[in-house]
């Protein structure tokens, strides 16, 4: 097992916010992650047959903004202990997302019926661990303001192939007024580990985003006339290259609903 951040508690485990959202949704609740846990990271999940695993494991080597893993079990196993003790990747996500062929077949809330012992799970940064550190500077979220599910764009920005793994970024956009979109950038550099500083800001259309307000994933936000889009690398690219790779079978959770795990946002930032 791989795991390339650890975690630091002061609580009790049975006390921990994080463990308490897993068991909500372990017992079936479905709701967006966002602003869930606060303190807590968050995960992206892409689980794969093992005789994928290291091409998955290299395209995430090649594309760090919008693939930074965080945890990887072992095959076979639900568990990644660094990342939470009682932890089960089968259940403790709101919703999960079962592909065969790069299609979307199920959205169930657990995938125990699904589970197989040569599945290898990837947990990958995400990027509600930074929006801690905007909120903490007083910056707005919109989609936080609003209880949606931050909006997310297939773009035109190619990502680098490692085997069958290939396809465009996803994109997370937050709109911000420039002066805080300036700001915004500056804090979201210290986190590299959950996507880091935005891909992009301002005109979508040069990233191959038509109209903004008909995201891919997420639900759409305002922008208003003083403000502009900022665009983030996004952990949900695994499932726009999941459906070009074809790959016969895998599990992703349903995009803003994420995995809550033990490991603490502040252990994100790089300085």
């Amino acid at each position: 097992m791989t795991v390339l951040v650890a975690a630091q508690q002061t609580e009790t485990p049975d006390a921990l916010p994080s463990r308490q959202a897993r068991l909500a949704y372990r017992a079936g609740e479905v709701g967006s992650t966002a602003g869930v846990a606060p303190g807590f990271v968050q995960g992206n999940l892409a689980i794969l047959p093992a005789e994928y695993a290291s091409a998955f494991h290299r395209f995430c080597q090649l594309n760090p903004k919008p693939c930074p893993i965080i945890g990887m079990s072992d095959a076979g196993s639900p568990h990644i202990p660094a990342l939470g003790a009682d932890l089960d990747i089968r259940t403790d996500v709101p919703r999960y997302r079962v592909w065969r062929d790069g299609e979307v077949v199920d959205e169930p809330t657990n995938v125990k019926s699904y589970w197989r012992d040569d599945l290898v799970t990837f947990v990958l940064g995400c990027s509600f661990s930074f929006e801690e550190a905007l909120l903490d500077e007083g910056m707005p979220i919109r989609h936080i303001e609003q209880n949606v599910r931050v909006p997310m764009y297939r773009t035109n920005i190619a990502c680098g192939e490692a085997g069958p793994f290939a396809g465009p970024m996803v994109v997370s956009m937050r709109p911000f007024k420039p002066a805080d979109a300036i700001r915004a950038v500056q804090i979201t550099s210290r986190y590299p580990a959950v996507h880091g500083a935005p891909v992009h800001l301002g005109h979508p259309h040069l990233i191959g985003i038509k109209d903004i307000a008909k995201p891919d994933y997420g639900d759409p936000v305002p922008v208003a006339d003083d403000e502009i889009p900022v665009f983030w690398a996004c952990g949900v690219t695994p499932q726009s290259v999941i459906n070009a790779a074809k790959v016969p079978f895998a599990i992703t959770h349903s995009p803003g609903l994420m995995l809550v795990t033990d490991l603490k946002n502040r252990t994100m930032a790089v300085i």
